[in-house]
């Protein structure tokens, strides 16, 4: 690669280097290789130290859907209706009726059943179409 390598000085010291259209593409398609191995190791770690979670397909798809996400997390996470509104510090029929859609809870509400399932905020809140 070095004979291919044309150099530009500027006062007598490198300022540009000119390679071949290839070698340019290549060291592009390197580097993205190289980010996507550090964020690959990036995540993994953080799932082995327990700060990201792996979340199953059906979950996934059962948000993308449109389903109430109060419910999908809840069901996820393993627990009754009456388990989280005791977690959440609220009636099981206003739980419930947050996710039939009957109601949209306060914020104070949602982030106490956020917590309750350990997760943010939002993915917690309905996503609505604009």
């Amino acid at each position: 690669m070095n004979r291919s390598v044309q150099i530009i000085e500027r006062d007598g010291k490198p300022e540009w280097a000119v390679v071949p259209y290839a070698v340019y593409m290549q060291l592009a398609e390197d580097a993205e290789m190289l980010q996507d191995i550090r964020d690959y190791d990036s995540v993994k770690l953080a799932i082995e130290q327990s700060k990201e979670e792996l979340i199953p397909a059906e979950v996934a798809f059962a948000l993308l859907d449109g389903e109430n996400p109060v419910k999908v997390w809840r069901e996820y996470r393993g627990f009754t209706q009456q388990q989280l509104a005791e977690r959440a510090e609220i009636s099981t029929p206003y739980l419930s009726q947050i996710e039939t859609g009957k109601r949209s809870g306060t914020t104070e509400v949602l982030l106490a059943i956020a917590k309750a399932l350990n997760v943010t905020l939002d993915e917690i809140v309905p996503k609505t179409v604009a």
